[in-house]
């Protein structure tokens, strides 16, 4: 179990707030921070009504207040330190809550905001809340929120979040289900083969790049934001939502990389997982360990009577679902550092900061051509109503987790009721907004194709 573990508060030398030690997923951020690649999780909470602004402020800053370990600063660190420090304070530098004026273009103004400007990290909290609407008579409005990733992750602030819906609209969040989304399957068991990832040390696959011709659209994020249907998991299946969107990523990247004729490598695809509980207690920061499930180009490219690589099959399909099925357990099972010990290693305090930050930065750029395909950030239902009172309850939620090269493409899903929301995420060093219509049409078809694949019992009668 990989969760932020409570502050353990170093008092500066002298009057000042209290300091708590950069745990190791954020320093590794902060060390890899570069210009034109916000290191910003978006996120969009679309609400029937419009809040109050003075109650909404009031909500959050009371929030934050809740949950002190959202409400930071990075203290100054000169190079020679030993250590980067958060500083807990009192009261926000900044308001975080803003009401930009309201426009056909407002939403569209703020969501390229979030994917190039994250919250400076020297002022708390290192998070930003606008409430956008498309005309001063809209009924409805969008909550668009940019968190720095190095100081928060998408789940620690939703936990802020639904604090805040429910003191504003004064219910309670009552969050529901388990707090990881592979859960429905973890007592059974799957019989037969696990995946076939290849060579450790072949170099993973790469998104082919389709980037556009004006190289004045090279740099920084782009986003899309498309909502799905939620196909409902048969009974008795043996893999859950999780493997689903794993396997239909991994065969999603296939065939774009068929098309454009990129020689077949191992797909690896970063998880998170999440191990913390999600009521008032949650533990608030990087919470997350990230493991990598990796699908072997005879898996996802299989060969027929000795022809060239085709499409799976519907049985295989089904095949390999039981077979990330059972890889997924394993690696939520196995215990590990949150980025491994390797980066455990690279961010022990030995050498001062700017040291291992060049370091580490050398480190990520040799080891690029092994780093994961992609990432797939599934964050499962949301567990909190997100409720605020007179301007109605959340119908949707999206979110985007921060990319750069070389994997340069993420997804990350949610679901309400019946729907998957999906946010795409790319650099445009590697994909024009065109290209990314075009991979998240095949996302489509893909995911569809696996919620068709038949449900077979695993050899030996697994569950």
């Amino acid at each position: 179990m990989s969760t932020v573990r409570p502050a353990r508060r170093e008092h500066p030398a002298g009057p000042g707030p209290a300091r708590i030690p950069f745990p190791v997923v954020d320093e590794v951020s902060r060390q890899c921070l570069r210009p034109g690649e916000a290191i910003s999780v978006h996120m969009e909470i679309r609400l029937p009504g419009q809040p109050d602004p003075a109650r909404l402020r009031a909500a959050f800053r009371a929030a934050l207040r809740t949950h002190a370990r959202a409400l930071v600063r990075a203290a100054p660190a000169p190079w020679y330190a030993r250590r980067y420090a958060w500083e807990l304070v009192d009261a926000p530098d900044v308001e975080p809550v803003r009401f930009p004026p309201p426009g056909p273009d407002a939403l569209a103004r703020a969501r390229a905001a979030a994917l190039t400007e994250a919250p400076p990290l020297d002022l708390a909290p290192p998070i930003r809340i606008e409430v956008i609407r498309s005309s001063p008579t809209a009924a409805g409005c969008v909550l668009l929120c940019t968190i720095h990733h190095t100081a928060l992750d998408g789940p620690a602030f939703l936990r802020v979040l639904a604090t805040a819906a429910e003191l504003y609209g004064g219910t309670g969040d009552n969050p529901a289900g388990p707090p990881t989304t592979n859960r429905a399957a973890a007592g059974t068991s799957t019989d037969g083969p696990g995946l076939d990832p290849g060579s450790a040390s072949a170099r993973s696959a790469r998104v082919a790049p389709a980037p556009a011709s004006d190289p004045t659209r090279r740099t920084g994020n782009g986003v899309l934001l498309g909502e799905l249907p939620l196909h409902a998991r048969p009974s008795g299946a043996d893999h859950t939502v999780n493997d689903r969107l794993l396997v239909a990523t991994c065969l999603t990247i296939a065939h774009w990389n068929r098309l454009h004729d990129a020689p077949p490598r191992p797909i690896r695809i970063t998880m998170p997982v999440d191990d913390r509980p999600r009521g008032p207690d949650m533990p608030i920061g990087n919470g997350t360990r990230l493991v990598d499930v990796c699908f072997g180009p005879r898996e996802y490219a299989p060969k027929h009577d000795g022809g060239p690589a085709s499409s799976p099959s519907p049985d295989h399909i089904a095949d390999l679902l039981r077979r990330t099925a059972r890889r997924t357990r394993e690696l939520r099972a196995a215990r590990r550092p949150p980025l491994g010990r390797g980066a455990a290693l690279l961010t022990a305090p030995v050498l001062p900061v700017g040291v291992r930050a060049a370091f580490t930065r050398s480190l990520g750029r040799a080891v690029g051509p092994w780093t994961s395909t992609t990432l797939l950030s599934n964050l499962g239902r949301i567990p909190y109503p997100l409720d605020f009172g007179d301007a109605g309850r959340a119908s949707a939620v999206w979110v985007s987790a921060p990319t750069r090269m070389p994997r340069g493409l993420t997804l990350t899903t949610t679901g309400t009721a019946d729907r998957l929301h999906v946010g795409l995420r790319w650099s445009r060093a590697l994909l024009d907004d065109a290209a990314a219509r075009r991979l998240y049409r095949l996302l489509e078809a893909c995911l569809a194709a696996v919620a068709a694949a038949p449900n077979q019992a695993p050899p030996g009668g697994g569950s």
